[in-house]
């Protein structure tokens, strides 16, 4: 006979919320919206936000886009300070490497470079350009706190209408407390030819909590290209990011989109990204992540008008100790809509990587057809990755499908390469950038394509 006990652990719970325990606060926002030109309604959203936060914790493992991501060394009020942080006079703006790449392409073919640039540090604005022949369009692009003050009523029902800013303690956080960004409004049948280029940058020790708005009226057309750099080394003062984008494409409207996180390896990373996609709509969305010390992003495309399409790249090295968590999520909500997702990274050293994607498809969504595929190759034995891909279908007429593979680099790849004169070094180069050619044929702007191989190819060591 035997005696069989059953024990159930309970997932850990977040602690209970102390209003203002974190100092951000009422306090905060009244001493950071003094001076203010922002309308009545923009800031009642940020009070209201404020309130919201009080009632959260930081989110804990058993919420599950979370149980894979270590907080415990994240102190919230260390960073209370550097959101008073002033702007720093005469400091050099550094330079993005989407930025340097564009400019050094256009300069060879004899083009502009961008039709409008936007560069922020620490939350502060330092560059606000748009080429006036685009402004007498009726394109509007500039700083969010300029936008708002002269289109407040026109922007209304888009700010903060994609991402929840109530969804958790970090998007709560940032619906209070934004600061710099971005916001592009291009009216229909506009097509920019030119690209628009937003750069986020920190100082060791700053916190950017920048938010990205960009709406293209039907049959509009654009380019953007966003990138993060700057910031602490680890073991350094670091720096914090809470950020998000919203992206609104219209009806048969066209948007190519790229966000890089480059920011250095001390900086903790944390955003919200979501796009909504119109009927007969198509959106290129490139997110590629090389930096922090860790990253969690949420990243979602909401297919809402019949015929929408989504192109999801994604380009991700890890080394050291980074650890970098994706959770992406493809919502078909209208019938006839195509979603395509292409995940790629490779890790070296200790690093980790998570991947966590969803297809969910509405009972309405009839004739869908979505794709999601993450790949990892890994560069050392003592890195690590988790790639859950998963479905949710309520249709009965659709067409799913995903893939997941994880391996090591083949060491008769490396043997081979040898044989033929490369170094260890070069061996692992070559095989790598095998590995993401797939994905970077699918990224339909030149400079990003060469500046991701370029960048990626610059961090590869031999495979240990």
């Amino acid at each position: 006979m035997s005696d069989e006990h059953t024990m159930t652990t309970a997932a850990p719970k977040s602690p209970a919320p102390v209003p203002g325990a974190t100092g951000f606060d009422h306090s905060l926002l009244d001493r950071l919206l003094a001076g203010s030109s922002l309308p009545d309604w923009a800031v009642k959203l940020r009070r209201d936000a404020v309130d919201r936060l009080d009632t959260l914790s930081l989110p804990g493992r058993g919420e599950e886009n979370w149980m894979r991501t270590d907080l415990r060394m994240f102190q919230p009020r260390v960073w209370v300070s550097a959101a008073e942080r002033p702007a720093t006079s005469g400091k050099a703006i550094p330079a993005g490497l989407l930025e340097s790449a564009t400019q050094g392409a256009a300069a060879v073919a004899g083009t502009v470079a961008f039709g409008g640039r936007i560069a922020s540090l620490d939350g502060h604005m330092v560059r606000d350009e748009l080429d006036p022949a685009l402004a007498s369009q009726g394109i509007v692009f500039g700083a969010p706190e300029r936008i708002l003050a002269e289109h407040g009523e026109r922007l209304r029902s888009r700010w903060f209408s994609a991402v929840d800013g109530g969804a958790d303690w970090f998007a709560a956080m940032h619906a209070a407390f934004h600061r710099a960004g971005a916001v592009l409004w291009v009216p229909a049948g506009v097509k920019l030819t030119a690209p628009l280029h937003v750069l986020s940058a920190i100082t060791p020790g700053g916190l950017d909590t920048s938010h990205v708005l960009v709406v293209l009226d039907e049959g509009a057309e654009a380019t953007v290209l966003t990138e993060t750099v700057g910031g602490g080394e680890s073991g350094s003062d670091g720096g914090f990011h809470c950020g998000a984008t919203e992206i609104v494409v219209g009806r048969k409207a066209s948007l190519r989109m790229v966000n890089l996180q480059n920011w250095s390896r001390g900086v903790w990373h944390f955003a919200r990204q979501r796009a909504a996609v119109e009927a007969g709509g198509r959106l290129q969305w490139t997110l590629a992540a090389l930096g922090s010390r860790l990253s969690q992003v949420q990243q979602d495309v909401a297919l809402v008008g019949r015929g929408a399409d989504a192109q999801v790249n994604g380009v991700m090295f890890t080394e050291a100790r980074q650890q970098l968590v994706y959770n992406t999520l493809q919502h078909h909500m209208a019938p006839g809509c195509h979603s395509d997702l292409l995940y790629k990274g490779a890790l070296q050293d200790r690093s980790r990587l998570v991947w966590r994607g969803m297809i969910k498809v509405d009972k309405a969504a009839q004739k869908t057809d979505g794709y999601q595929r993450n790949d990892t190759l890994m560069l050392s034995r003592e890195a690590r990755s988790d790639s859950i891909p998963g479905l949710e279908i309520e249709a009965d007429d659709v067409r799913c499908t995903h893939g997941a593979t994880s391996g090591r680099v083949d060491e008769e790849q490396i043997f081979y390469a040898q044989a033929r004169g490369l170094t260890a070094d070069e061996a692992a180069r070559l095989v790598v950038a095998g590995f993401f050619q797939q994905v970077f044929d699918r990224i339909t702007i030149p400079p990003v394509r060469e500046a991701l191989s370029a960048a990626i190819g610059g961090r590869i060591r031999r495979v240990s």
